[in-house]
């Protein structure tokens, strides 16, 4: 249905049934909507100042910013994909396609895009296409409140429930189904306060999502600076590989492994119970094996042998896939079980002098992905082939040194993981707020929360 996948049976009951005795119920044609006492609820048509669609315009190389659906996701706008109207061709374009500041804009076609919403950010002069809806409203409605509520499971579920035509992937928003929409009305200073509450937590996240990108950036650097000049900041000298620290070696990758094994295929119908099996997905991405959510199939004793992992074994990806490309690799950790991998993966074990948690950083960085790139075959899917991986020409620094890249590397590699954990919570507690607050089940009256200046200045 949507990325907030919801029914509208979780939020609203036809019967009368069930209903608490606390919510005022108001009828809204076939659907009744559960309020508080002191909330009420009112077609979206009964509250307008504007609602439309925009017009589709002929793209040109500049001119006039057009926002498209690219523009608007959950997590802001993104305005580097914007296109562009000649200007003397907007001169023709009436006003009504031209959003003003605190105007709600949401997209209006197509499935998984349909319905994202954010509220414009600024007076700057830019039209919305033919696939973007503007919805402003008089001073009941902080378009704050309405632009979370739109963004809430039961938002989502009204939205698809009531106002969508068509059929699956080519599904659009009907103008007038749109206005039928019922919102709750809270008092305008307690739809201030939910909105605060929500958009600080948006602002947090995408904090985080910062924070993430310039640590991410910072170890980008970091590797560059020790795959090439080591440590301490050695002489380099100029090899196959390019320029790598005169103390390092060049061996074949082949020369420090001690065993290499292609994964195992099993049907579908061997899956199950059993031992857990390591899968493309389970975290190759994420440079470390990831097995909590893991297939299990049953396994020969011979399998178990053969196809065993052990802590510190290095696996790469043979072929590309959604979730990985091909060449990926990840380091197994200590793990709580026998665990086997698929065919669609290579292991490889290394030699005393070689260690894997630097090769894995080693094959992720700057020289040794352009020589994992070289095996990279591009035919229907892209694929490595394990003998392409082994005559691999690869950079050897002493193992001390490799140590303390890894370690350094890796450390980055943990602030990244924990800031991904952080981000996650802020994500759940904001599904979670959203929940109570928008529905009344949580209320804010008697709290002392400051509304936002942002969310103030636009109703």
């Amino acid at each position: 249905m949507s990325e907030q996948d919801a029914t509208l049976e979780e939020f609203t009951e036809k019967d009368g049934s069930g209903q608490n005795d606390e919510l005022d119920q108001e009828q809204f044609g076939p659907f009744t909507l559960s309020t508080p006492g002191d909330w009420t609820a009112k077609r979206l048509g009964d509250i307008k100042k504007l609602i439309t669609r925009g017009k589709q315009p002929t793209y040109d190389d500049e001119g006039i910013p057009v926002i498209n659906q690219e523009c608007i996701y959950w997590d802001g706008w993104h305005l580097e994909n914007l296109r562009y109207l000649d200007a003397d061709v907007a001169e023709d374009w009436k006003e009504k396609y031209f959003p003003k500041e605190g105007d709600v804009i949401l997209n209006s076609t197509g499935q998984g895009t349909l319905g994202r919403a954010q509220v414009y950010p600024d007076e700057e002069r830019r039209a919305i296409d033919s696939h973007v809806t503007l919805l402003r409203t008089n001073d009941e409605l902080s378009p704050y409140f309405h632009r979370y509520f739109l963004e809430s499971h039961l938002g989502q579920a009204l939205l698809y429930s009531m106002c969508v035509n068509g059929s699956t992937g080519q599904i659009e928003l009907s103008k007038t189904r749109l206005d039928l929409q019922p919102v709750p009305l809270p008092p305008i200073e307690e739809q201030r306060k939910i909105a605060s509450v929500l958009y600080n937590i948006d602002q947090a996240i995408q904090k985080t999502k910062e924070i993430i990108e310039q640590t991410e950036q910072t170890k980008g650097g970091v590797a560059q600076d020790l795959f090439h000049n080591g440590v301490n900041n050695q002489e380099t000298i100029d090899t196959w590989l390019g320029e790598i620290p005169e103390s390092w070696d060049v061996v074949t990758f082949e020369e420090i492994v001690k065993s290499n094994r292609n994964g195992l295929y099993k049907s579908k119908e061997a899956y199950g119970e059993g031992y857990p099996i390591a899968k493309m997905g389970n975290a190759l991405e994420e440079r470390i094996l990831d097995m909590s959510a893991a297939d299990r199939l049953e396994l020969s004793e011979n399998e178990q042998e053969k196809y065993g992992l052990e802590e510190g074994d290095l696996i790469f990806a043979r072929r590309a896939q959604e979730v990985s490309a091909a060449g990926d690799c990840c380091y197994v950790p200590e793990l709580e079980e026998l665990t086997v991998f698929e065919s669609s993966l290579i292991r490889v074990r290394l030699d005393e002098g070689a260690d894997p948690q630097f090769f894995v950083q080693y094959f992720e960085g700057p020289v040794g992905s352009k020589s994992i790139e070289r095996i990279v075959t591009e035919t229907s899917i892209s694929g490595i082939a394990t003998s392409d991986l082994l005559k691999l020409k690869t950079a050897l620094p002493p193992i001390e040194e490799q140590q303390e890249i890894a370690s350094i590397l890796w450390d980055f590699d943990e602030q990244v993981r924990a800031l991904w954990e952080e981000l996650d919570q802020l994500k759940r507690l904001k599904q979670s707020l959203m929940q109570d607050l928008l529905s009344g089940t949580v209320r804010t009256t008697d709290t002392n929360i400051s509304v936002l200046d942002e969310v103030a200045k636009h109703g």
